[in-house]
């Protein structure tokens, strides 16, 4: 279990929330883990559950059928989704897509889509990433051309989170390529529009049960009323959001390293070498010692950056840093906890091994680790 003793952020009843989270993981979440690994998508009955149980889009009002919680509620479901070792794309649409229609979306859009959300009986995905634009993305080529009160939107997506089951995309496209990334917008595209196909199913490293797909759009027509918030601002909204974006990633980060190491604890504790356990040797000691403090000094910095962004002071910088010290730490972490383990870590028996893999894509995706440290250093 996920200890939060200490952590000031929270209070009483958003812990009792966390423990109706637990409690629903639990039965909804953690039977099915493995089938979800191997069939590379998770159900969407998982996500009617999730909607009845009210985890998704907390933050949605209430006039949309949502609870109108702060963003401590989405960071808890968050935490105890990555520790309970799950890669589901529900944060992906709570704590990213959802917020783009809360802030931008017209009226009309709110009502159409925010209710589906809350209840799970809609699943979007945002389309971003392109095979020749990754954190990049004033180099986004999808074009969204106006034909009378239409869009058609032409180009493809790769790297799709919730890919395979999203309803709606929230594809970022060129609607005037001449201003570059001035000329970008963000465009409303249903699964059922013609000309819209999904690809594979991407077979990962890992990550495995969040289905992540390629995306085509052929000359898909969508109304001008699909256009989030206003034409060529696509590219203004995406990096107003990018901070809670990162912060979701860092929360993340720093919930999978913990679990990580409570498996080295747990593991060492219990198997035995040359008639003692293997955490009586030093070395283990010692390894598990240091990481212990960085953990603790890691729930310290990542409760002072959602403090600061529940107060809309946390900066752009500010989240980069965060996304890059949190998942660099979570590699160490995990890469180290599954060495403590000896072979039984290379074994996808155990828990470790699903943890290691996953946490690879965290120093990529959001932005790589390299991307982060330039962000910063443009602050010095």
């Amino acid at each position: 279990m996920l200890q939060t003793n200490g952590r000031i952020v929270y209070d009483a009843d958003m812990e009792l929330f966390r423990d109706q989270v637990r409690k629903f993981y639990d039965k909804a979440l953690i039977p099915h883990l493995d089938r979800w690994e191997e069939e590379g998508v998770i159900d969407r009955a998982f996500w009617l559950a999730c909607g009845e149980a009210g985890i998704l889009c907390p933050q949605v009002p209430a006039e949309y059928g949502g609870l109108g919680l702060d963003y401590r509620y989405n960071a808890i479901i968050g935490e105890e989704l990555t520790y309970a070792g799950s890669s589901a794309g529900i944060t992906l649409q709570s704590d990213i897509v959802v917020d783009y229609i809360i802030n931008y979306g017209s009226e009309e859009q709110k009502k159409k889509w925010l209710p589906g959300m809350v209840s799970g009986e809609v699943i979007t995905a945002i389309a971003m990433t392109e095979p020749g634009a990754g954190s990049d993305l004033q180099g986004v080529r999808t074009t969204a051309k106006r034909d009378g009160n239409h869009y058609v939107i032409s180009g493809s997506k790769t790297y799709i989170t919730n890919g395979q089951n999203a309803d709606l995309i929230i594809v970022v496209a060129k609607t005037d390529p001449d201003k570059g990334a001035k000329g970008t917008s963000l465009i409303l595209v249903e699964a059922e529009r013609a000309g819209f196909k999904r690809g594979r199913n991407l077979d990962k490293i890992g990550q495995n049960s969040a289905d992540t797909s390629e995306l085509f759009f052929e000359d898909v027509r969508v109304p001008i009323t699909n256009c989030l918030g206003e034409e060529n601002k696509g590219f203004i909204y995406l990096m107003s959001q990018l901070p809670q974006e990162r912060l979701q990633i860092a929360l993340a980060a720093q919930a999978g390293a913990q679990r990580a190491f409570d498996e080295a604890v747990k593991f060492t504790k219990d198997r035995k070498a040359f008639k003692q356990t293997i955490f009586d040797f030093q070395n283990t000691r010692f390894t598990l010692g240091a990481l212990k403090a960085k953990l603790q000094a890691g729930w310290a910095h990542v409760d002072w950056c959602l403090a600061r962004h529940l107060k809309g002071e946390l900066t752009a910088a500010e989240a980069s840093a965060a996304k890059l010290f949190h998942t660099e730490l979570q590699w160490e972490v995990c890469d180290a906890a599954l060495q403590l383990h000896g072979g039984a870590g290379y074994m996808n028996e155990y828990p470790i091994a699903r943890l290691w893999r996953d946490a690879r894509v965290q120093r990529i995706y959001g932005g790589t680790s390299e991307i982060m440290k330039e962000v910063v250093a443009r602050t010095l």
